[in-house]
């Protein structure tokens, strides 16, 4: 199949990754791959089959059920990812990110992930909807208009988290992460594109990308202010902050919904916005 074939067909999946340390994970279908530079300049890889558990069990390729599916999929060969990297970073022996792991790392895996998760819902969750909470004890307008309320709890999370990416910018590693990241993204542009995988045409790519995870979170920072305004507000903060996580899983499903059909509308002047 040459390039002018390859333009004329419709692009018959979403590529995706993440950056690692040194390096970029990419997944396809099949696929998973990991590529990353050594201390001594080589590029080291690493590909693997990969099947999605929306494959294996039908039901879990339903739509809002298929994102969150997705999302955890997605931690866990992230972190694996990562893993490897670090090792290769380190000058360590890596293992790979596939490999099966012994009990102890299974359990060390696990915990990373369940620590990880913890501090996001607590990041992204918890202060938020405390820090309003306080407010609306001192600011009449907040107690009486839950809109108000909901609306601050949604900036909030979405200045932690810019915050957030603020400090490990200041990182002079994860500022390399990050450049990795936009790599990632110029190549994806790349093939959807029809283009061949050069640095070349790479080069001419935005590196920015609607199916980002950056834009995913904040999709799910919008909806969740709309949510949580049709929830009834509870009388003690830990029932609302219970309540609220409760519709986490849906709120994502529905944002995951809301990034692929931008992705396949990227032309729509709304999404664009």
């Amino acid at each position: 199949m040459n390039k002018h074939d390859m333009k004329e067909l419709p692009i018959d999946f979403a590529p995706g990754g993440q950056a690692v340390l040194e390096g970029v994970l990419m997944r396809s279908p099949n696929y998973i791959a990991v590529a990353v530079r050594n201390a001594k300049g080589e590029i080291v890889f690493s590909k693997k089959r990969f099947t999605s558990w929306t494959k294996r069990l039908k039901f879990l390729a339903f739509p809002l059920v298929r994102g969150m599916v997705g999302i955890c999929e997605m931690m866990v060969v992230g972190f694996r990812a990562l893993n490897f990297s670090s090792a290769i970073f380190m000058d360590e022996e890596p293992q790979e990110p596939e490999k099966k792991s012994s009990a102890l790392d299974s359990v060390f895996f696990a915990f990373s992930l369940i620590f990880a998760f913890a501090i996001s819902i607590f990041l992204f969750k918890f202060v938020p909807l405390f820090i309003t909470t306080q407010l609306e004890k001192v600011i009449p307008a907040i107690h009486d208009n839950y809109l108000l309320f909901n609306l601050i709890d949604g900036l909030l999370k979405m200045g932690i988290f810019v915050g957030y990416l603020a400090l490990m910018l200041l990182s002079k590693d994860m500022h390399r992460v990050f450049e990795y990241h936009g790599a990632e993204h110029k190549a994806v542009w790349t093939y959807e594109k029809g283009h061949d995988l050069t640095v070349e045409h790479a080069r001419k790519q935005t590196r920015l990308h609607p199916r980002c995870g950056t834009s995913f979170i904040l999709i799910v920072f919008v909806i969740s202010i709309f949510t949580y305004m049709f929830l009834p507000k509870q009388d003690t903060f830990f029932a609302n902050f219970f309540l609220r996580l409760a519709w986490l899983p849906l709120i994502g499903g529905v944002a995951y919904e809301v990034l692929k059909w931008s992705a396949r509308h990227i032309e729509n002047p709304f999404v664009k916005i």
